[in-house]
This record gives C-alpha cells, structure tokens and sequence, in this order.
C-alpha cells in the first residue's frame, strides 16, 4: 500500500479447546498464504479467549501462524515443542485440598442431622469437598512462561510491541476482566492464558490477586468490542465452535453420525455448548456492524456440515496434523467462495486476495487410493511443501487449472 496512513488491523480469536487451537492455526495458515501483505505477526492488536487466548499470546510474541504449528502439532518440533498432553495432569493439588477437608465436613453434615436438618442440606455441605475442576492447569501455564520469557519475547504484557488482551471471568463478580488492559497488565501472560482457559469443571479457578478466575467465553464468545473501540480498521475473527448441521438439506447426513443422539451424552452436550456459543457469536457482529459500522469485520469458522471436526480427537500427533491440514484446505476453499466480497474488502486496506493461487490450491483433488489414511497424510505433507516452496521462492510448483 502506498500513501496514505497504515491501516489498523486486530485479530480476534475465541475458544475452543485443543480442537479450536488446531483448527485457528490451520485457518490462519490458510488466510496469510491467501492475502498478500498480511503478516499476522504484526497486527496492530490481539484479542483471545481460552485457547484463543494460546494463539493471541503467541502470535503477539512474534510466532507467527506456521511457527505455532511446528509448536502446537508437528512431532518432529524442535525445543519450543509443545505437548497437548500437559492439559492432561490431573489436579492432585486440588484433590488433596478438598480431601483434608472431609473429615471436617462429615462431621458438620452428622450434626446437622442430629438437630433435625433435612438430610439434602447435610448433603449440599458435602457438596464443599468436591474437586472445583479435574485437570490442572499448573504445567500448562509453566510451559508458556518458558516459552514466552526466550530471548526477542516477553511474558510481560507491558513489554509487547503490540496490544494484547486475554479475556477470563471474575467467578466471585461475574465480571469479565481484559487482562492486558491498563490495571490488568501486571499479570503474566502465562497466568492470564491459564485463567482464560480454565473451562469450570474441567479446571479449578485460577487465583490471581486474592481473586479467582475462569474460561473467558462464559461472558461472550470473542469480546472483540475491546479492540473495536481502539478504532480499527479490519477485524478479523475467528470461532473454531459451530453447532453441527446433522441431515441438513444441502447436504446428506454424515454415516457416522446420522443423528445426534444416537452418539449418547458426549455429542449432545458438545452440540448443546456449541449451540449457545455460536448465538452469542452471531448476536454480538450484528451489534459491532451496527455499533462500529467504519470497521470492516472478517468472520471465519469451519462450516456446519464439517463432520471431520466434529468427531475430532485431538490428541494424537498424526490426527492433529490432519486437523490442521483439513482446517488449512477448508478454509482456502471458504475464502476463495467469499471471494467476490472479501477482495474489495481487503483492497480497502491494502491487502490482495489470491484469488488464482486459490483457484489452483482448491482445484488440487486427491485420487481415489488417497483415500487410504497413510497415503492420504502422505499428499497433505507434499502439498504443505509445495506450498511453502511456492511462497519462498516465488515459483509455482504445480500447474495452474484452465
């Protein structure tokens, strides 16, 4: 872009656990391979929440999209690997705290029924000695302040050359508090990331100052008004969470799940979340079109129909591989449909749309024996190469469709 001021771009990235980590650095891969002069290490300010929040905060720190894949999926990473496995340890400290606490507890509950309280009340004080979440967040919150504290980083939010805010939910307020905002930078990133990630249930709030904290996401879905009143020009979102369209009319029923229900409690509970998430998602850019209407807003997510990840298992290297690589070709494939309306946008700031880079990237179909899973893993990884030849060397290594 010449002449003119730079335009101000923010990048807006909600949760979604593992999945949603996989499949916001896939996307993300896709959309700066896709836009020239999009560099998403350098935009003007982040916002996260949950694993959101992991990307936000790395890509702040100058790791840019392909980077957090070596990270985040790739086996053979180097040092700054980072294993998933770590949001697996169970959280002993939790159990043991809860557990000194019981004798204490039965004790109260006895006498409460020795004076004649109902026993659901004696219950309810039981109640005290489950375990607030199951899965630590300890190691997790380590790993990145290691990751974040090497030399050209900082874990300190005032130290960034950019802004960045991780949004968590005060449990004793219900308040959402932008960490990274002026009275919440002093956190450390690594703690911030943690306290916006600690889904109730699955992790034990997270103390910070006397106050305790969890999953940002329980306010809303990408508080991405926190950036919009910074003024900026583009905002591009991305929300790895949509509700399953099982049997929809434009598409048959995937044969692995025909009907929801049918999968038990897992896929009812996983489309119930994901229903209220996305609500609140679409409730929220109707409002910022309507508030913030000077500010383009760029909404990516996988489609509905996107059975692949919805069945996902994310812990295992060669399927987080696929996953991101599936995240990667879908949404090439998403930008080069919205293309009519997504070039004069980017245009507007400066930025071009690839259009025949991803007529050619999308007209590439895998033959039938690809099917096969080793074969098919095999092309994903030649054609991730060629693509990162084609971008270094400025040589087209596949030929261009008619």
């Amino acid at each position: 872009m010449t002449g003119g001021p730079r335009p101000r771009i923010g990048l807006a990235l909600a949760g979604g656990g593992p999945l949603g980590a996989i499949y916001e650095i896939g996307a993300l891969c896709a959309l700066e391979d896709a836009v020239t002069g999009l560099d998403l290490r350098r935009c003007d300010s982040y916002i996260g929440v949950s694993a959101g929040g992991f990307i936000a905060a790395g890509l702040a720190n100058g790791l840019g999209p392909r980077r957090l894949r070596e990270a985040f999926i790739d086996e053979d990473g180097d040092g700054e690997r980072f294993d998933p496995s770590l949001l697996l340890r169970p959280a002993w400290d939790e159990y043991l705290q809860r557990a000194m606490a019981l004798p204490g507890l039965l004790a109260a509950a006895g006498w409460d029924l020795l004076r004649g309280r109902a026993l659901l009340a004696a219950c309810e004080r039981l109640g005290r000695a489950l375990p607030t979440g199951l899965l630590s967040g300890e190691a997790f919150s380590a790993r990145l302040h290691q990751l974040f504290s090497r030399p050209g980083r900082s874990d300190d939010f005032r130290r960034l050359k950019r802004r960045l805010v991780l949004v968590a939910t005060d449990l004793d307020s219900g308040e959402a508090v932008p960490f990274g905002m002026p009275g919440w930078d002093h956190v450390p990133i690594s703690r911030a990331v943690q306290a916006s990630a600690a889904l109730p249930g699955l992790f034990p709030p997270v103390e910070i100052d006397g106050r305790h904290f969890v999953d940002g996401a329980l306010k809303k879905t990408v508080h991405a008004s926190v950036l919009l009143r910074e003024g900026l020009d583009l905002l591009i979102c991305l929300n790895p969470l949509v509700p399953y369209a099982s049997g929809a009319p434009a598409q048959p029923a995937d044969r692995r799940i025909p009907r929801l229900a049918a999968g038990g409690l897992p896929l009812v509970l996983s489309q119930t979340l994901r229903s209220l998430i996305h609500s609140r998602l679409e409730l929220g850019m109707r409002g910022y079109s309507r508030s913030h209407p000077g500010t383009d807003i760029l909404l990516l997510e996988p489609d509905k129909h996107d059975a692949e990840l919805f069945l996902a298992n994310t812990f295992s290297y060669a399927r987080r591989q696929q996953l991101a690589e599936h995240a990667y070709r879908r949404t090439c494939a998403q930008l080069l449909r919205r293309a009519d309306a997504l070039a004069p946008m980017l245009a507007r700031h400066g930025l071009r749309l690839r259009v025949d880079w991803l007529r050619a990237r999308c007209h590439d179909t895998l033959p039938a024996a690809a099917q096969r899973p080793g074969l098919q893993a095999a092309l994903q990884r030649l054609t991730l190469c060629l693509d990162r030849l084609e971008q270094r060397h400025g040589v087209a290594t596949r030929p261009t469709p008619p």
